[in-house]
């Protein structure tokens, strides 16, 4: 190695430090922001500093959430390379805090929809030092998860928070452990389904797509009916799961609104997804351009349910202290003041810029290699999964759906892969048969040759095999240039799957006993 090239490595640790200590400048001073704010805005009100220190946590909170979370609703879009992480990130960032602010939930069970039981803390400084156990400790774990690039769940991290404080101050009876064996059952349920469902997705374009002998003509029947697919599912969601504030449906009302949004959109993309067709290659990649729009659309509204939905979830345990202080009281429900929704919004949008990349690139390209439609079907599986799940009232996290569905179109590949090599170990013993063959022909060729008087039966023998042997031949060559443009298979990363499901596990427990401590901390700082 010459010193040129050391220069040169240095250098670029150097930028990478520089970089670094930027980033922690910068969410620092969002964080002195949000201290300041909490301080002067709340100064008239007595024993204001766990609120102070609630609003700290909570953006340390918010930033973590789009370090970590927000991957899941643009990664597969930047994996595929329909949008540059540049405008995934700027895009993401929009419409999270718009969901946030403009839809986030009115009212938020802040104690996580029954994880505990609050009338069992009488004390109301004792249930603060709960809330602020379960928001530091909640986001200490999302810190660690994003620093090894594994994407966990921000609710599972924040129930795993509240429980762990929870039985620190009251002991294992405030715990509802039937809620708790629901949310078990969603580390299995939600990649599943969401895998199942993506993989579904992809099949189905493959067969009615790519499998065609012109997939430009099939594309345009085809990708229109999933546009207007994409639109129903979407509207649907949005209606059930993220615009609850601004208008309350039920699920069949949403689903006939849903069904007329996607019928005017089928009308008005088709002609648009012909006229593009006629200007496209006749090829995948040119099929996946098709793909392109449609999943830009899908990462901003997958972007909006989640800000409109998870976040408001996420700082529920700070408005729980800001209920508690400015109140003085334990409630059930804490309303959502505008200052922390604008924490959350905020807080998410800085994270996901300063800290997103590591996670838009796991989700992305780090388990499976994806393209348009590929990323397409996640999209679409995270929709419809969630739909499916709410109306049969299984729990279910945003989070392990995504993954789960870049599993699913990651194994699905393996499958179809691992049938082209059984086409490849068929094709090697067919070729070895018909080689075999071949010198058996020629064999009895060149004994007739050698035949110094033939017969005409022989002179027509020697025809046929001159015939026989050259057809075998050319069948050869065939299998030759078949074999050869065989695909390998594509296996998905196993240590990515190991490292995931690993994480989904101990999300919960270690959340959990990192609360209790944190709990116990506090309570002995104060005492």
């Amino acid at each position: 190695m010459d010193i040129q090239t050391i220069k040169q490595i240095e250098q670029g640790k150097a930028q990478a430090q520089s970089s670094g200590y930027t980033r922690l400048a910068i969410a620092f001073l969002f964080i002195a922001v949000v201290f300041a704010y909490s301080s002067f805005s709340h100064s008239d009100i007595q024993n204001n500093t766990f609120l102070i220190i609630g609003a700290v946590f909570g953006a340390y909170m918010a930033m973590n959430i789009g370090a970590n979370d927000v991957a899941n609703n643009i990664g597969p879009a930047v994996g595929s390379k329909a949008i540059t992480m540049f405008w995934a990130i700027i895009i993401a960032a929009i419409f999270e805090g718009a969901g946030a602010i403009l839809a986030g939930g009115e009212v938020v069970k802040t104690i996580k929809k029954g994880i505990i039981d609050p009338g069992m803390i009488e004390n109301p400084e004792v249930f603060i030092w709960v809330m602020s156990a379960a928001l530091l400790s909640a986001a200490i774990w999302l810190n660690l998860a994003t620093s090894v690039g594994a994407p966990v769940s921000t609710t599972h991290s924040v129930v795993g928070g509240v429980m762990g404080a929870g039985i620190a101050a009251a002991g294992f009876s405030i715990v509802s452990w039937g809620t708790m064996g629901k949310i078990a059952a969603s580390w299995i349920i939600s990649p599943l389904l969401g895998g199942v469902i993506a993989a579904l997705f992809l099949y189905f374009i493959k067969k009615k797509i790519v499998y065609k002998d012109s997939m430009i003509e099939s594309a345009k029947k085809i990708v229109p009916f999933l546009v207007a697919i994409m639109i129903m599912a979407f509207s649907t969601y949005l209606m059930l799961k993220g615009v609850k504030k601004i208008v309350k449906v039920d699920f069949a009302t949403a689903l006939f609104i849903s069904a007329i949004f996607s019928i005017i959109a089928y009308y008005f993309v088709k002609p648009k997804i012909a006229r593009t067709a006629q200007k496209t290659e006749d090829t995948r990649e040119g099929v996946n351009t098709l793909f392109t729009i449609p999943l830009i659309f899908a990462a901003a509204l997958l972007s909006f349910a989640h800000g409109a939905n998870d976040v408001a979830n996420a700082i529920g345990p700070l408005a729980a202290i800001n209920d508690a202080v400015v109140y003085g009281g334990i409630s059930n429900k804490a309303s959502i003041p505008f200052w922390v929704m604008s924490v959350g919004a905020v807080g998410i949008a800085i994270g996901l810029a300063l800290y997103g990349p590591k996670l838009i690139r796991t989700v992305g390209s780090e388990i499976t290699e994806l393209d348009q439609m590929r990323a397409f079907s996640i999209a679409m599986a995270a929709a419809v999964t969630v739909i499916i799940a709410s109306q049969l009232g299984l729990p279910v996290s945003s989070t392990h759906i995504a993954v789960g569905g870049v599993f699913g179109v990651g194994f699905l590949r393996e499958y179809l892969d691992s049938s082209e090599t059984v086409f490849i170990q068929n094709v090697r013993i067919k070729f070895k048969t018909d080689k075999k063959e071949i010198e058996k022909l020629q064999n009895e060729f060149n004994k007739l040759e050698a035949i110094n008087k033939k017969s005409k039966k022989e002179y027509e023998r020697i025809v046929y095999l001159y015939k026989l042997i050259d057809e075998k031949e050319e069948l050869v060559k065939e299998e030759k240039k078949e074999f050869k443009s065989a695909k390998q298979i594509k296996y998905v990363k196993r240590d990515a799957v190991k490292k995931i499901v690993a994480a989904w596990i101990i999300t919960v427990p270690a959340a959990a006993i990192l609360s209790a401590a944190v709990f116990f901390m506090i309570k002995g700082i104060v005492f």
